[in-house]
Order: structure tokens, then C-alpha cells, then sequence
């Protein structure tokens, strides 16, 4: 039953991936493109002023909602995960250094998605009677299609969220952390679940206000650490650098060179590869960071809304990009083990970055560095997803709201326990799976909705109506 199930979901992810949500949240990027004058071209140095102009590690307690970094750095907690250390792993293997292009590419017109999405988190947001803030696609999938047409998309939004971030994402997400920190530090995988388990408790009850605590302190040390480090191997790899990025250009038009096959095939594979990685490494239509900037203390939506394309950058052009440089300049350039386009037997996609890490700093080493980096990345995506998840199980389950949520985190910090013992590949398959049905409601939502986000680039000044 499980190998039937296995396969089944496999193939339904296939056909969603290569030939729906690929074209479907490539569409929404285009179209936002065009529709807001590219905003991430005319407005990125405003992003980048207002991110970084007052820039603060302790953004200090708020009534209700975050700080605007806080909330960038919950969304960017979201966005920087596994994905991008595996699965820049993923597409270079399979698609070859020119899937990278691809990736820089869906990510520019993401950067324009992302701004639509936190735009419309904060028109739609709500106030509870305590002040508490909620927001997210549900409640501007229901502003786009009214009656039940509206009630259903939403709700298969929801359902779909809760299944693949709070409980089967957030459970892959742990593994990746035990089964790391095991190999590295030789820790025992249900001590670093007993660990990992009391420490989310504590964040998960302390609510939004003490998530915005932690990530606004991790987000920076994290991404510090990685960057650092990995400036520091490209430094030692300095001379690669030129053909590194020549690869890049070379491959993402002529892939057949390195993966070998057809041009027609070896084009269509880099592409897909480079577009369904860096989708889903950004997270740009996926409606996953628009919860976070929900919560954003901000004047205008526009406001927030060119803070969060500098997530979409940090994400694929700093954090995803250095690691795929490395692995190139390390693993791909004229003396690395991948020159030949010949894959060894004991290289995939999980121990792809940890050989290229190790291949400067040394086996153990490099595995360390690694462990320590997933370590970060995982457990802050852990906690953004959570939340992600609650604000949906509160729309659920608007009349049993406190009882459901108390519920809700229980069975996450099981599941997130689970997933330090054991995962399995129909878990990842099913975490896929109902992250591409989040998708779909929520980009036709974007397209309905257009005319309120345009409204506002064009207009930034306008107050946000309550």
C-alpha cells in the first residue's frame, strides 16, 4: 500500500510541478512584472533602505504584530531552509550549473510576485478583539472569490498548509537536523528530538511576539555564518571564480554539454529544474511568507511589500547562489570529481554542498560546518512554518480557535519528534504534495486581486485602510 501510495503521489507531483505550478507562478511573476513597472527594479534600493537604514537585532515588544525586519526575518526564516543548501544541490546535479541562471531568473519575477503577496496580506489583514493580528492568503483568496467558491479555495489552502509545513514539512525538517548532527557530532538522534522538542515548545507557546524575538537574532547570526564561511572558500577558490560563472551562462543554453543527452531534452531539463527549485527555494507565489509580513507595524502595504523582495534576494541571489558557487568552483571546475559531468555513485543531492564544504575545510570539518549551518536553517524554518500553520488552524477553526491551537501544537511537536527518528521519502512526496496545492488558490487569487496591488505601487503614499 505504501509503495503504491509512494508512487502515485510521485507522479501527481511530477505532472503539477512540470506542467501547472512551473508555468502557473512563472506566469504570476511576468504578469506583475509588467503590471507594476517592475517594481523590484524601480523600488530594490527602497527595499534595501528600509530593510537595512534601521537595522536592529531587538526590534522590542509590540502590542500586536512585528517590527518590519521582524517580520522580514520570520518570512526569511521560512525561505532559507534545506532548500537551499539540497536543493541548489538538486538542480545542479540534475540540470547542471546553468539550472542556476534559471534560479536567478524565476527569482528577479519573483521578487515582483512576492511584493504582490505581501501587499495584499496586509489590505486583508484582520484584528481579533484581544489585537491580535491575522493575515494571510485566506483571507484575500475570500476578498477574490466570493460565497463558496471562495470558502472552498481557502480551505483547501489551509488544509493544504497545515499538512505540508506544520506537520510533514516541519518533520523532514527535523530529520535533516538529527540525522546531521548525528553524523557531524555523533549525538544520538532522540536526544537532539528531546532538545529541538523543548525548545520549540517554548517559542510556539510564547507566541508571535516571542517568535519575533528569536528570528530577528537568528535570521542575521545564520546568515553571518554561512556567508562568511563561504566567502572564505571562494576566496581559496579564487581562480575558479571566471570559469565558475562561465559554466553558469554556458550550461543554461548548451546543458547538453555537461548532462549529456539531446539539446531539446538536456534545455528542457536545466530550465525545469532551475524554475521548480527556485520557485520553491523563494517561496515567491507559494503563500507561505505572506502570513509573516501580515504582521508587519508598517504605514502602507507598499512599505512592506518592497521589504519582502529583499527576502526573495537574500534567499536566491546571497544565500542559495553562494552555495551553488562553491559547489561549482569546488566540485565542477577543471580538477573537481563532477568535470566530467559523470556523477560517482556515493555523491547526490544531501551530500552534494557537505563534499563541496570539505573538499577546503576538510572532511570533518566541512561536515561540521554543514550540520551546524542545516542546524540553523531547519529550526528557523521550523518556527516560521508553525506559525504559518496556526493562523490557518485559527481560520479553520474560528469558533474552537484556543482549543484547536492548543491541539495543533501538540501534534506538531510530535511530528517534529517523528521526524528526528525516522522520515521516509512518501513523507517528502507528501510535504511536495500539498505544497503544490497551496499554489494553485492562491496565484488565482493574485491574478484576480492585481488591480489593489498596482493601485498602491503606483501610489505609496496611500494610508492603509483599516
Amino acid at each position: 500500500m505504501q509503495d503504491f501510495l509512494y508512487s502515485l503521489i510521485t507522479k501527481l507531483n511530477g505532472y503539477l510541478s512540470d506542467y501547472i505550478l512551473v508555468f502557473l507562478l512563472l506566469g504570476v511573476g511576468l504578469f506583475y512584472s509588467f503590471r507594476t513597472r517592475f517594481v523590484q527594479l524601480r523600488c530594490f534600493g527602497e527595499g534595501m533602505k528600509k530593510t537595512f537604514g534601521t537595522l536592529s537585532l531587538h526590534g522590542g515588544h509590540h502590542h500586536s504584530g512585528m517590527s518590519s525586519f521582524q517580520a522580514l526575518a520570520t518570512a526569511i526564516a521560512a525561505q532559507v531552509g534545506t532548500g537551499n543548501i539540497v536543493g541548489a544541490s538538486g538542480a545542479i546535479l540534475t540540470g547542471g550549473p546553468g539550472a542556476i541562471f534559471w534560479m536567478w531568473l524565476i527569482a528577479f519575477f519573483g521578487m515582483a510576485t512576492i511584493y504582490a503577496e505581501a501587499s495584499l496580506a496586509l489590505q486583508t489583514r484582520v484584528v481579533d478583539q484581544a489585537g491580535n493580528i491575522h493575515g494571510g492568503p485566506v483571507y484575500y483568496i475570500t476578498k477574490a472569490f466570493k460565497g463558496k467558491t471562495g470558502q472552498f479555495l481557502a480551505g483547501l489552502f489551509a488544509v493544504a498548509i497545515v499538512l505540508a509545513l506544520g506537520f510533514m514539512g516541519c518533520m523532514v525538517q527535523s530529520n535533516s537536523i538529527s540525522s546531521n548532527m548525528e553524523a557531524a557530532f555523533g549525538v544520538p538522534s532522540w536526544i537532539v528530538g528531546i532538545v529541538l522538542v523543548a525548545i520549540c515548545a517554548v517559542i510556539f507557546l510564547g507566541g508571535v511576539q516571542r517568535l519575533a524575538s528569536v528570528t530577528e537574532k537568528i535570521v542575521p547570526v545564520m546568515a553571518a555564518l554561512f556567508l562568511l564561511v563561504g566567502a572564505g572558500i571562494l576566496i581559496a577558490r579564487f581562480r575558479y571564480i571566471p570559469q565558475t560563472f562561465g559554466m553558469i551562462f554556458r550550461y543554461a543554453f548548451q546543458p547538453q554539454a555537461i548532462i549529456g543527452g539531446g539539446f531539446g531534452a538536456a534545455l528542457k531539463i536545466a530550465v525545469s529544474q532551475g524554475a521548480k527549485r527556485g520557485l520553491f527555494s523563494n517561496e515567491a507565489g507559494m503563500g507561505s511568507t505572506p502570513h509573516a509580513h501580515a504582521q508587519a507595524n508598517v504605514s502602507t502595504p507598499h512599505e512592506q511589500g518592497v521589504v519582502a523582495m529583499v527576502g526573495v534576494f537574500i534567499d536566491t541571489f546571497v544565500v542559495l547562489t553562494l552555495n551553488a558557487l562553491i559547489i561549482i568552483s569546488t566540485l565542477y571546475t577543471s580538477d573537481g570529481v563532477l568535470a566530467s559531468g559523470i556523477i560517482p555513485e556515493n555523491i547526490n543531492k544531501t551530500n552534494l554542498a557537505q563534499t563541496a564544504f570539505s573538499s577546503v575545510l576538510g572532511g570533518r570539518l566541512g561536515s561540521m560546518f554543514v550540520a551546524v549551518c542545516l542546524l540553523f536553517f531547519a529550526f528557523s524554518t521550523i518556527l516560521s512554518w508553525n506559525m504559518f500553520a496556526k493562523i490557518n488552524i485559527q481560520w479553520l477553526f474560528k469558533k474552537a480557535g484556543k482549543t484547536a491551537v492548543t491541539v495543533f501544537t501538540v501534534l506538531a511537536l510530535a511530528f517534529i519528534f517523528l521526524g528526528t527518528l525516522a522520515s521516509n521519502d512518501l513523507v517528502w512526496e507528501l510535504a511536495d504534495f500539498f505544497n503544490n496545492l497551496m499554489v494553485i488558490p492562491n496565484a488565482l487569487a493574485l491574478f484576480v486581486l492585481s488591480s489593489l496591488v498596482v493601485h498602491h505601487s503606483k501610489d505609496p503614499l496611500k494610508s492603509l485602510k483599516k
